[in-house]
């Protein structure tokens, strides 16, 4: 089932304007969408997979939704924190670039991203950068001193306009170096002069490398146009690296450049922002050993983009039990016979119109600047009356009832796979999140099969006693047992 993009309008929280706004992209049914891509010189951390995984949701649905996206995410393979790692490594910096973007690659290949249509390099560009700073200092927007070639803020009125600061704030405010180059203490650099033992390249200034900013501004200007429609990245990157990107590009075209500005909020650990500068950081492949990609994903998506997420291994864990509570119901569902009874429903219609519905719930908070937290609750409130009707059902249940419960397990996967989730046909109880959770409660997987078959004799001997005694006794200890046409499985009580 998808739905049309034009069944309503979708609405964004835009930085620039502080409120939100609804999607109408320059081209009808269209979405053409810049996120800033990673420096590629270490291994990623959750941070970074909070900022792929969370473009990677919105051109799921953007695409759900029946848009085409153009979708660009750029790597950064020349910077300081390059050049300085891998003097310290001894190798050159293109080598350690490249081998971190490979790495890259590994770790949303395993959180199952989906890839940009085009992921530039700054080092692809260069020439591109070039082209824009000349037009820059064509209209006296930048300006050559010493080798480097630095923006004017002073000649773009708004700057500062993204970040909410003044000029005269920022900088009685700032810890700017002392340059005697600079003509203001808050000009930024659009081209470094050579350093030795740095790359170059060959400049109109001379010898050298292009700065952070002009990169951005001049790939998505490639690939996207002068204006497009979304630009995305953390908060961190807010000022001043999309400020600086604004000023560029509005400063070379005198056009809009991005008109609808998102920035997800941090990953902290103990409420403290989690970066490599801190040294509190855990690699997404540290996390993979223990826990399962799609449950990385719930417990991201548990929290809305826009706000910080604390990680900690009571959140990772609610994850874990609630992705199993997630594969449990479709499963169960799923394993269904597909053909009944031709005998009255047991299910209302009351309650069928309300399981129909569970796509326009699931749009709505989807439509409302992507609010995943409130989209999963709906999916678990449809799980929780889903195993309800489930319960219900007699022996012999009416085709139409089936096919109901059938159609409901489609609809969870199609929702689910706009978060990256239930991509697997059944979740795997073998994890090592599982065994550990089961030791702590005192019991194995053996020990409840024994306990399953058990139960399945004397529910045989009808001695309902004694199986709702070893029903009961599981319970007890955080295990419940469910009963379909294909037999008895467990779950983890939530």
């Amino acid at each position: 089932m998808i739905v049309p993009a034009q069944a309503s309008p979708i609405s964004i929280y835009n930085t620039l304007s502080r409120r939100k706004e609804p999607l109408v992209p320059l081209e009808e049914g269209h979405v053409k969408l810049y996120v800033c891509g990673i420096t590629s010189y270490d291994y990623c951390h959750i941070g970074h997979a909070r900022s792929v995984l969370v473009f990677d949701m919105v051109v799921r649905y953007l695409r759900y939704r029946g848009y085409a996206v153009t979708f660009i995410r750029n790597f950064t393979d020349i910077d300081d924190k390059i050049i300085d790692r891998a003097h310290k490594q001894q190798v050159e910096a293109a080598a350690l670039a490249q081998r971190f973007i490979d790495e890259f690659y590994v770790d949303m290949d395993a959180l199952g991203a989906l890839r940009p249509d085009k992921e530039p390099r700054a080092t692809g560009h260069v020439a591109e950068m070039i082209t824009l700073i000349q037009e820059l200092m064509a209209k006296d927007m930048a300006y050559a001193a010493g080798g480097d070639v630095y923006y004017r803020v002073e000649r773009f009125p708004e700057y500062g306009r993204l970040s909410g600061r003044s000029l005269e704030d920022m900088q009685a405010g700032a810890r700017v170096e002392v340059n005697a180059s600079k003509q203001h203490p808050m000009d930024f650099v659009l081209w470094k002069g050579a350093k030795p033992g740095e790359p170059q390249w060959d400049s109109p200034w001379g010898p050298g490398r292009p700065g952070w900013h002009i990169e951005c501004s001049a790939m998505s200007r490639k690939y996207l146009g002068d204006v497009f429609d979304i630009h995305g990245g953390g908060k961190d990157l807010i000022f001043p690296h999309h400020e600086n990107e604004i000023a560029q590009s509005c400063g070379a075209t005198g056009k809009d450049f991005a008109r609808v500005w998102m920035h997800h909020g941090f990953v902290t650990i103990r409420d403290e922002k989690m970066s490599k500068s801190l040294g509190n950081f855990l690699t997404i492949r540290e996390i993979l050993k223990k826990y399962h990609p799609e449950v990385l994903r719930l417990f991201i998506f548990s929290a809305h983009y826009r706000s910080p997420i604390d990680f900690n291994e009571a959140a990772l864990q609610d994850a874990q039990a609630g992705l199993e509570r997630l594969y449990s119901c479709v499963q169960r569902l799923e394993a269904l016979p597909q053909h009944g009874t031709a005998g009255a429903a047991c299910i209302t219609t009351q309650e069928a119109e309300h399981i129909a519905a569970l796509h326009d719930r699931f749009q709505g908070a989807m439509d409302n600047d992507f609010n995943s937290a409130q989209a999963i609750g709906y999916l678990f409130d449809a799980v929780k009356q889903l195993n309800q009707l489930a319960d219900r059902l007699p022996d012999q249940a009416a085709t139409s009832d089936l096919n109901l419960l059938h159609a409901a397990a489609a609809d969870l996967r199609i929702l689910a796979d706009i978060l990256g989730l239930l991509q697997m046909p059944a979740w795997e109880k073998d994890s090592s999140q599982s065994s550990d959770r089961l030791a702590k409660l005192g019991i194995s997987e053996g020990e409840i099969a024994a306990l399953i078959e058990e139960r399945a004799q004397a529910r045989a001997a009808k001695d309902w006693a004694a199986s709702d005694a070893i029903r009961d006794s599981l319970l007890v200890r955080g295990i419940a047992l469910k009963d379909g046409p294909k037999g008895t499985h467990w779950e983890f009580v939530q």
